[in-house]
């Protein structure tokens, strides 16, 4: 699960994370904060249990992921209809005898991770999610591949400075709305979900939660602008690729050549004649409706609702103040909450019913806005929120836990990549990067107070400050390292639908807008075959 803006201990939250919230126990030197949101004793209580619970606890986790991964496959309609119960149930079989074994630790762990993890990540959701459905891109876009591809590459970048949930709910409306003639969508939201709701967000600590939280531990703010030549080098291949795919799909369906645009027109596939396009000058509006006939108006492009943006942007501030803010913490049933977090949740809330109260219907008419996709991402994420609690315990006790033999293994910069990418998949990325960057400071002997030198300062700089050469080697060995750690942690939220917050929101807004999107095991399909090839070329070329 990973999210959007900021960094939270669930990676699908988007939110920012103090420090101890999510502190890995490893082999990496400690050191004081300023900002702390959980007591000593809480964080005794999770490397305990992170130590003792049994492996096979991860197992309601496995559980919940393979029904959403098969029940939509086999029992479609079922599903539809039940999923908010069978999220319920594998929470039950999970926290039921957690309970009963643990007591007080698995009371804490559980109001824990939904007082300072759950609620925050749905109202960030809700909040995007209601604000971006009141900005309605309206007029005569045509779904061709070039405007395709620049509108991905426009989200692509976007992503980054307004998060990749923010950038996937703004776009993926218009994207299929330009695109509803299309027979072949598919491909459309695949990429999409790659670019803009995952790799995009790589190139500042706002795009996506773990490096909000490197900002939060001593990583330069425009820092990450260094991992441009990664981030350009995968999103331009997946640009070309999807260029290519999509121009081949348009020709195949008929559109090519056409020249639309200059008049109105209708679309209509013939079903008798092999599905083949039938495209007509419009002379009038018909009054006739069939499900397969779409008509395009010539029309002025024009956003309407654009006063949503200053929502949106006090989102992103929002976000923004509670990572950097300190007002002290309040206790909630024996968790720690700091009160900027409250004072950022309140301040979401406030923009999303700002956005309700000044929006006319006509808009979200406009953009065939519905309150399921959010529904159904609150109600799936309730079940994984309850079952990952092991998972992310074993994670967060590091050397101590039952993952100890993956964080002992790490040694190159291309570990890193590939162990934080493969655990960011299915498991929370802001702990797994910040396990995995105390594992890697540890490891160099470093400490957080110098990681902001090792970034910001050259080697003669350094000299001059007073470090020695031994230090000075080793700030130079973090440097691909911490690149690693990050882009493993940001580009593999790709690879599953639950590997960061906006994928699965912007499934379910294909399907509701009549896509047939693949199952939870197809869609890896799509990223084992494209994106593991340019994933192992990053490897070989920049790490």
């Amino acid at each position: 699960m990973a999210g959007t803006i900021g960094g939270s201990s669930s990676r699908a939250i988007g939110l920012p994370v103090h420090e101890t919230e999510v502190k890995a126990v490893t082999v990496a030197p400690t050191q004081e904060h300023t900002q702390e949101t959980v007591s000593e004793t809480a964080e005794e209580e999770s490397l305990h249990l992170g130590a003792i619970l049994p492996f096979w606890s991860v197992l309601p986790f496995a559980g919940i992921l393979l029904s959403i991964a098969l029940f939509p496959l086999l029992a479609g309609e079922f599903w539809h209809h039940n999923f908010g119960k069978i999220s319920a149930a594998w929470a039950l079989i999970f926290a039921i005898p957690f309970l009963l074994a643990y007591k007080g630790e698995a009371f804490h762990e559980i109001i824990h991770i939904y007082i300072k993890d759950y609620i925050p990540f749905i109202i960030l959701l809700w909040s995007l999610y209601t604000v971006a459905g009141g900005i309605y891109l309206k007029g005569s876009l045509w779904g061709s591949p070039l405007t395709n591809t620049i509108l991905l590459l426009i989200g692509t970048f976007l992503a980054s400075w307004v998060g990749t949930t923010g950038a996937s709910m703004l776009l993926i409306r218009p994207l299929l709305r330009m695109n509803r003639a299309r027979k072949k969508k598919v491909h459309l939201v695949v990429f999409f979900i790659f670019l803009v709701s995952n790799i995009g967000g790589s190139l500042t600590p706002l795009g996506d939660p773990p490096l909000f939280l490197g900002f939060l531990h001593g990583v330069p703010f425009f820092w990450t602008l260094h991992l441009f030549p990664e981030m350009g080098f995968v999103s331009g291949i997946l640009l070309l690729m999807f260029f290519l795919f999509d121009y081949t799909l348009y020709r195949r369906e008929g559109f090519a050549g056409k020249g639309f645009g200059a008049e109105d027109f209708e679309v209509e596939f013939d079903e008798e004649h092999g599905g083949t396009v039938v495209i007509e000058e419009l002379a009038e509006e018909p009054n006739a409706v069939r499900p397969n006939r779409h008509v395009y108006k010539k029309e002025r492009l024009s956003i309407e609702g654009l006063f949503n943006f200053i929502f949106l942007a006090g989102i992103v501030g929002g976000v923004l103040f509670s990572g950097i803010a300190d007002l002290g913490e309040i206790h909630v049933l024996g968790v720690e909450v700091a009160l900027q977090d409250w004072v950022r949740d309140g301040f979401l809330i406030l923009m999303g019913l700002a956005s309700m109260y000044f929006t006319p219907k006509s808009i979200r008419d406009g953009n065939e806005f519905t309150w399921f996709p959010i529904k159904e991402v609150a109600i799936l994420f309730a079940g994984i929120f309850m079952t990952i609690i092991p998972a992310l315990a074993m994670l967060q006790a590091g050397i101590h836990g039952h993952l100890a033999f993956i964080i002992k293994a790490v040694k190159e910069p291309w570990h890193y990549f590939w162990v934080t990418g493969s655990l960011s998949s299915f498991l929370d990325n802001a702990p797994t990067y910040l396990t995995f960057f105390n594992t890697a400071l540890g490891g160099l002997g470093l400490t957080e107070a110098q990681v902001a030198e090792a970034l910001r300062f050259s080697h003669d700089m350094l000299a001059q400050q007073g470090f020695s050469e031994h230090i000075i080697a080793k700030m130079a060995e973090l440097i691909p390292v911490l690149k690693a750690i990050s882009i493993g942690a940001v580009f593999m939220g790709a690879n599953t639908y639950i590997g960061n917050a906006p994928n699965f929101m912007v499934k379910s807004i294909a399907e509701e807008n009549g896509v047939k999107m693949p199952s939870f095991f197809g869609y890896m399909m799509y990223s084992i075959l494209l994106l593991i090839p340019l994933f192992i070329l990053v490897s070989l070329i920049f790490l």
